[in-house]
């Protein structure tokens, strides 16, 4: 219980007031504690930085990683403005002091709200989908999980989020959910999903009821 409250303690008490967008999260880890995580908050230049973790494993460990990756992103997010740089930075942290076949996936943005323009960088985290005018699409960055090796080169990418356009970053308890057959989530499902939503629903309700029907009742997360 007392890892447990640490690691909410980790996550955004609230989210930043942005106007012209709406903002909203869930998180449901798996077990009392997780390695799932994330993190929303100015950069202290106008753009909002978003992050979105998963670190290998459950439980007690993958808590105590999760908690330190935590508190990199925010000491590192002060001294450097692009997120390639700011994973190669915790990645070179973390790859010293992160036990061995433990890594952590990240995925960072920042986002100039009054422009909609988004600059990304990912460590080996589940693609972000945009839902616009012609559909869903996936952002792509190339990168390595952090921790696995020092010295680890991050590619940023840039897209622009238009008005009426929709912005998901997820982990893979979504896609990784399996019903009775043991068939997969899969991104699939979950772009297909954000193509049909409706703005009458709460977006992450929506989600986590779909993932629960479909892998039906009193089934564990994966």
């Amino acid at each position: 219980r007392t890892a447990r409250q640490i690691q909410e303690r980790m996550l955004p008490k609230a989210l930043p007031s942005i106007s012209g967008w709406s903002l909203s999260t869930c998180w449901h880890p798996a077990r009392q504690v997780g390695g799932d995580f994330y993190d929303c908050f100015p950069t202290g230049d106008g753009r909002i930085a978003f992050v979105i973790g998963d670190v290998t494993g459950k439980g007690i460990p993958a808590a105590l990683v999760m908690a330190t990756t935590c508190s990199l992103v925010r000491f590192v997010a002060e001294q450097l403005h692009t997120p390639g740089a700011m994973l190669a930075r915790i990645n070179d942290r973390i790859a010293a002091d992160t036990p061995e076949k433990m890594f952590v996936t990240c995925l960072m943005a920042v986002l100039d709200p009054l422009t909609g323009h988004l600059r990304f960088a990912n460590a080996g985290h589940n693609l972000p989908l945009v839902r616009g005018r012609n559909g869903v699409r996936s952002l792509r960055a190339r990168g390595m999980p952090l921790g696995l090796l020092p010295d680890m080169v991050y590619e940023e990418e840039e897209d622009v989020i238009e008005p009426g356009e929709l912005l998901m970053f997820y982990s893979d308890g979504i896609v990784e959910a399996r019903n009775p057959q043991r068939e997969l989530f899969g991104e699939k499902r979950l772009a297909a999903h954000l193509a049909a939503w409706t703005p009458d629903r709460d977006l992450t309700d929506s989600v986590c009821e779909t993932v629960s029907l479909f892998t039906g009742p009193g089934r564990e997360q994966e």
